[in-house]
């Protein structure tokens, strides 16, 4: 039974941040996915450029009552799919189940650090 959340999601505003020259802080974005539902969540996401074509159906799975937080900036955890830094990009999600999703970015390249969520829009 679902208990909250959506089964699509939208992140019109990607755009992975250049590798940090100091600090200790690994600057990226990451999808964060809450399954609060008794079934794991079987997704489809769909990553869409400026200028390029679409990679669509990745797959990708969030067990029963849990959250992750997918790493953008990591093929291993994109089914291998690498997300090229710099370049503007947009996300759609697809669950099987009704999901609550984020998106966050943490921005070390410059003096001031910057850090946001964005909760996107659902249907």
């Amino acid at each position: 039974m679902a208990k909250g959340g959506a089964k699509i999601w939208y992140f019109p505003d990607g755009e992975l941040p250049q590798p940090a020259t100091k600090g200790t802080m690994e600057p990226h974005e990451a999808l964060m996915v809450f399954n609060t539902n008794t079934e794991p969540a079987k997704l489809k996401l769909d990553i869409y450029f400026k200028d390029r074509d679409p990679i669509k159906g990745v797959k990708l799975e969030v067990p029963a009552e849990r959250v992750i937080n997918f790493r953008l900036d990591k093929p291993e955890q994109l089914g291998g799919v690498e997300i090229p830094r710099g370049v503007q990009y947009a996300l759609r999600l697809k669950s099987s189940v009704p999901v609550v999703c984020m998106f966050g970015r943490l921005d070390t390249t410059q003096t001031n650090m910057a850090y946001y969520v964005n909760v996107g829009m659902a249907e």
